[in-house]
């Protein structure tokens, strides 16, 4: 099963997605966008930057577990993991969002 794109509206009116995986795990989270169509463009960017390797931030999260940032080519993040246990799991991650995200459909749960 492929990945998906899921495009949802918080409490305070402002739109988020998230990239899910076949399994339905949330592999990439974005920012908040003031409009839908901020977050349709954060989309975009992710299916452009995700199969670029030099886009993908390593880091550890301030609990010290491993977690990575994409990042277009201005260094901007667009989009967050969650955390891992391993270095090796994140790495995991981040080739389940080259796989995922250039071809993954977008489900629109605003509307």
């Amino acid at each position: 099963m492929a990945g998906t794109f899921e495009i949802k509206k918080a409490k305070d009116g402002e739109f988020y997605f998230h990239l899910k995986a076949g399994n339905g795990q949330i592999i990439l989270a974005s920012e908040m966008y003031v409009g839908k169509s901020s977050a349709e463009n954060g989309i975009e960017s992710v299916r452009k930057n995700a199969p670029i390797d030099a886009h993908y931030e390593r880091k550890e999260a301030k609990n010290g577990q491993p977690m990575f940032n994409l990042k277009a080519a201005n260094h901007q993040v667009i989009g967050t993991s969650e955390t891992y246990t391993t270095t090796t799991a994140r790495d995991a991650g981040i080739e389940s969002v080259k796989a995922n995200a250039p071809d993954a459909p977008i489900h629109d749960l605003t509307v």
